[in-house]
Formats: structure tokens, sequence, C-alpha cells
């Protein structure tokens, strides 16, 4: 992520505050609440890898969990959680996030006293040389103090650099790879794992979780295999015809 958005947010680490059904009953009159659904406020994605990399994360959970509509995921989105409800301070913008048992739907941004103080289950940050240090410090200070995400990750695309914690005791604890390197996801019940210079995620039995486009082109080779072995079986019936009525004998009479 650009430094720009970790100077713009502020580092209050405060718990939401209880609010009645009018929040404006508790705060000075000049406070201006934001809108319902506020835009997102981040800057564009450092690298080409940086958007590859978040794409493909929402690409194959979102197909992976296609029939499931109790979580949201996005990426580049600002989640605002003031505990005074303003948009101006108290922001973050994760790489990567996903919240469980909340609605799927669209969103501008995720704003934790419209979602009933639900922050992230998951949070992943793709690290740059620009952000490496902040992700590893600062932001995974607000994840666990104040977020309270049972995982955090992080990725460098470039050095392959991967990392993730569970949050146990309110203290996060790192993580202990697989046999293959992965780290067990609780939350999403995946494991993450580093797979042809990409994270990606894999099942609890060992399988990569694909891309839509990965499945059309494994389903694209499917049907031209079973073509070839319709065709083979085609050109074997044929050429066994052919013989039968070299030796005086009518095909149909056998088949």
């Amino acid at each position: 992520m650009s430094v720009a958005k970790d100077t713009q947010a502020s580092t209050r680490q405060t718990p939401l505050l209880e609010t009645s059904a009018n929040p404006s009953e508790n705060l000075p009159e000049n406070v201006i609440f934001p809108p319902v659904d506020p835009y997102s406020n981040e800057p564009e994605l450092e690298s080409y890898l940086h958007l590859q990399q978040m794409l493909l994360f929402i690409k194959c959970l979102e197909w992976w969990w296609q029939d499931r509509d109790d979580f949201f995921a996005a990426g580049n989105l600002t989640i605002y959680y003031s505990p005074y409800q303003l948009k101006s301070e108290d922001f973050r913008g994760p790489d990567f996030f996903v919240v469980l048992n909340t609605e799927r739907k669209p969103r501008n941004s995720w704003v934790v006293w419209h979602e009933n103080g639900q922050y992230p289950n998951v949070i992943i940050e793709i690290l740059s040389s620009s952000t490496a240090n902040n992700d590893r410090g600062l932001k995974k200070q607000i994840y666990q103090d104040t977020f309270r995400t049972p995982n955090y990750f992080w990725f460098d695309p470039n050095s392959l650099e991967f990392a993730g914690f569970i949050l146990v005791g309110g203290v996060y604890q790192p993580l202990e790879p697989n046999e293959q390197g992965w780290l067990w996801s609780q939350q999403l019940n995946l494991y993450l794992g580093v797979y042809q210079n990409q994270l990606r995620f894999f099942t609890p039995e060992g399988e990569i979780v694909p891309t839509p486009e990965e499945v059309a082109i494994k389903e694209k080779q499917r049907a031209e295999q079973e073509a070839q072995r319709a065709e083979q079986e085609r050109q074997r019936a044929e050429r066994l015809s052919a013989k039968l009525r070299e030796l005086n004998i009518d095909p149909e009479s056998v088949y």
C-alpha cells in the first residue's frame, strides 16, 4: 500500500464507543456524520504484482465460496473505525480482508459502526519497500489491539517473504508452517502458501483453490481429452469393421 495512506490515517487505538440509537445525543453539535456508505479513500496499488495478487485473492475466494452469502471479501478498500463515527480519522485500507458472518453485497467501504461493530476476520498485506516496516509494525499492532483480527498475514511478491499470525489471548502468535511451508487459516479453513511466486489458497486436502479462469481451462482440456478418446474409439471401431468385412463377416451381426 502507498505511504500516503498510512500518513493520513490516525493511529488512535480506542474501541468503538457505545452509542444510542441516535449517536448525536452523545457528541458535540458540530460533529458531521459521514454518509451511510462513504466511498473508499485508498490510493493506487504499488505495482502490477500487487494488483495481480490482490485480484487473485478475491477471485479465488469468491469462486471457492460461490454458494455462500455470509461473507465480504475486498481489496484496497477503506475500513472506517472511528469511535466517534468520523470519516476523517481512524481508518485503514488493508490490501485484502475478509469479514465473516455478514451480508455478501457490494460496499463502497467498510464502516464498522454500520456493520454491527464487526472488524475483519482475516487481513493480508502485500509488502513493498515503502510499506513493509509499517505492515510488520504499526499495522500489525492496530490489527492486534484494535481490530482484534484473528488471522493476519503478509506477503512480499518480490522477495516472497511470507508470514502469518493467529490471535491468542489478545496477542499475535506466529503460525507454524506445515511440510509444504503453508500456513493454516482457521478463519478461512484454508491453507495459504507460495506457488509459482504467488500466494495461493489451498484446501485442507492440499488442493489449490483455482481461479475461474483456471477452472475454465481445465474444463476445456477435459472436454478436448474426452473428444480425443471418442475419436480414437470411432477409428478403432472402423478398423475392426473393415477387418470383419475382409473376413466376409457382417459387422452389424457382431455388434
